[in-house]
């Protein structure tokens, strides 16, 4: 597999690094929300909500819809898609140390015996 999965974006980890945006799309977690109940949930002011909810749209990480005059925000699956993809391509590091380690214990338990 090369370096670069398909459809992982930097982009996306970059929107989620702030810890704003990390919370906004936990809330978002649960189902669509409009700015104002999310700025009132994080604590913060809407300007500042907005400003996050930019980020994570132009990065691809929600959408928006306008429901009268409010715009209602929603996670979009691609990324989050894409995100698992990616981490399962290093499961095979992973799978590869525990077999190390347990044929390392089991080298030790035999040196024991």
């Amino acid at each position: 597999m090369s370096g670069n999965s398909p459809g992982m974006d930097i982009a996306t980890l970059t929107a989620l690094a702030e810890a704003n945006r990390l919370n906004i799309v936990q809330l978002l977690r649960n189902g669509p929300l409009p700015v104002g109940e999310i700025a009132d949930r994080l604590g913060i002011r809407q300007p500042q909500a907005s400003k996050h909810l930019k980020v994570l749209s132009d990065s691809g990480i929600v959408e928006v819809r306008a429901d009268g005059n409010r715009r209602i925000y929603a996670l979009r699956s691609e990324p989050f898609q894409a995100m698992d993809f990616w981490v399962q391509s290093f499961r095979h590091i992973m799978e590869e140390r525990l077999d190390n380690l347990d044929n390392y214990l089991r080298e030790i338990q035999n040196k024991k015996k």
